[in-house]
This record gives structure tokens, C-alpha cells and sequence, in this order.
């Protein structure tokens, strides 16, 4: 793809992450630099992505963290417009582009020495006896209990066909994306994230033949939630939540609408997933 053709850019900017906007102004400031007829629209905290805004874009900038990113995506799915992640934040997993190395990042989209890696989301619908909530998300839905250590009663069938009935503090149903979330400190495996598949993982279920099922991502996974002793929450990235009740139907199926992601022709998945999840130095006593 033609740098040339990417001059409208937006950028959505945590600004928790940079409260004075130093950080913008330097991101702003090397844009022009890169791209002199550039077309800045600035969008903070995800207020303000339309439609009518965000559809003129050639791309957006999440900046903030991960969880910056995961806003954005949940916010623009729809308008089909890709995604570049730079990070101010901490982990930095999702956003690999760190603020310090943003320069190199715009003249590499500038080159068109980029790719734009295409991300599975999915779509989960709450059925209640009086009310229908969809929602969509990057990483994952996650069914889980309250304050109180008391586990609840899950029923799940895989394409109307029954698969398993458990006791557990919870359910993770994750993306490729979200594996290296809360699903890995579940136990559930690693999956390479252009891939289209899902994850069904229990959390802390009380069985020890209950473990992660990896399944195609075109099926349709159906949560019933059968018994709960205290509340139980439904929440996509770990940002949107939803209290559930009792008999409540929860579906959770590939979305029609795709997380676009760009990545510059240096990027390497695995030396990421190295420094960032699987090698990650260990804290010290006396943080040495």
C-alpha cells in the first residue's frame, strides 16, 4: 500500500496517559514533519468517533495502552478504517509502537513499508426475559462472579449441540487476541492472532476435567447460566460490564466486523510475545 494515500489521520489519545499533552504534541509534530499535507482530527478518551468523522480517516492512532487500543477498536469496528497502536502505557502488547520510536513508525507508513494484519471480534448477545444487549469486543467475554468466593452453574452448547454443564467462578470466550489476556492466566492456550478461531475457557471450575476448548470461529457458542448464589457479571475487554440473572442466555459468535491493524514490515510477533508475556523479567526483592 502507498504511504501517499494515508494523509488523513486521526488519533485517539488516553489523556489520563498524557494529561498536559506533551506527548500529543510531539506525536502531532512529527506527523507534519513526515507528511506535510497531513489531516489531523484529534478524538480523545473515544468521545466523538462517528461514523461521519472516523469514515474520511485513512487511519487512526490509539494512543494510550493496550486498553486504549480496545476502545478504539470496539468504537470504529464497523467503519472499516485500520488501527496503529502506539503505546504510553505499560505493557504495551496490542500497541508495540512505542512513543519513543513513533518517528521511525510514521516514516515506515509514509514508505508504505507497512501491512494492515486483519484481527477476529466478537459479537455477544444477552438474552433476558424482558431485554436483548449486544455487545463486540477485540480480546474477549468474560462470565464471572462477584466479592464473594461462591461459584456459579455454567451450561454450554457449541452450535446447538451440548458440550459441557459446570460449576466454576467463571467463563473466559475468547479471540486469537485476547489469548494472551486473561485467558493465558486462566490456563487457556496461546493462539496465533490472525487466526479464526475461539476459546472457551472455565475459571477455576470445580473439575479437573474441565479445561480450555479451542473451537472454529465461525461456530456459535451458548452460555446458560443455570444457578448463581451471589452476582455474576458479564464484561467484553474488561472495560464494558453487564449484570446477568439467573436463566439468563448468553450467545458469543464471530462478529461480521473485523479489528484492521497495522503493522510496519519489521514487526515480529514472536520476539514481542517474548519480551512482553512469555519472558517477562521477574520483580526482585528490594525491586532490583
Amino acid at each position: 500500500m502507498k504511504g501517499d494515500t494515508m494523509k488523513n489521520i486521526g488519533i485517539n489519545i488516553n489523556t489520563e496517559k498524557d494529561s498536559n499533552g506533551t506527548i500529543l504534541d510531539t506525536i502531532k509534530k512529527d506527523i507534519k514533519s513526515t507528511i506535510a499535507d497531513s489531516n489531523i482530527t484529534v478524538f480523545e478518551n473515544t468521545s466523538g468517533l462517528s461514523r461521519k468523522a472516523v469514515e474520511k480517516l485513512d487511519f487512526i492512532i490509539s494512543l494510550g495502552g493496550d486498553g486504549t487500543l480496545l476502545g478504539t477498536a470496539r468504537e470504529i469496528a464497523e467503519y472499516n478504517v485500520p488501527i496503529m497502536g502506539v503505546n504510553i502505557g505499560n505493557l504495551g502488547f496490542l500497541t508495540e509502537v512505542e512513543s519513543s520510536e513513533f518517528c521511525y513508525a510514521i516514516e515506515s507508513i509514509s514508505r508504505g513499508d507497512y501491512k494492515i494484519e486483519e484481527r477476529i471480534m466478537l459479537e455477544c448477545t444477552i438474552y433476558s426475559s424482558d431485554t436483548l444487549k449486544k455487545y463486540i469486543c477485540l480480546n474477549d467475554v468474560v462470565l464471572s462472579k462477584g466479592a464473594l468466593s461462591r461459584m456459579a452453574k455454567y451450561e454450554i452448547y457449541i452450535d446447538d449441540k451440548f458440550y459441557s454443564s459446570f460449576t466454576a467462578d467463571g467463563v473466559i470466550v475468547s479471540t486469537p487476541t485476547g489469548s494472551t489476556a486473561y485467558s493465558l492466566s486462566a490456563g487457556g492456550p496461546i493462539m496465533y492472532p490472525d487466526l479464526k478461531l475461539m476459546s472457551i475457557t472455565p475459571i477455576c471450575p470445580h473439575s479437573l476435567g474441565i479445561r480450555t476448548m479451542v473451537i472454529d470461529g465461525k461456530s456459535m457458542v451458548d452460555i446458560n447460566l443455570k444457578k448463581k448464589y451471589e452476582s455474576i457479571f458479564l464484561t467484553v475487554d474488561g472495560q464494558e460490564s453487564q449484570e446477568l440473572k439467573e436463566d439468563d442466555r448468553i450467545t458469543v459468535s464471530m462478529s461480521k466486523d473485523i479489528c484492521k491493524l497495522i503493522k510496519l514490515d519489521n514487526y515480529d510477533y514472536f520476539d514481542i510475545l517474548r519480551r512482553k508475556i512469555t519472558s517477562r523479567t521477574k520483580e526482585c526483592e528490594g525491586g532490583k
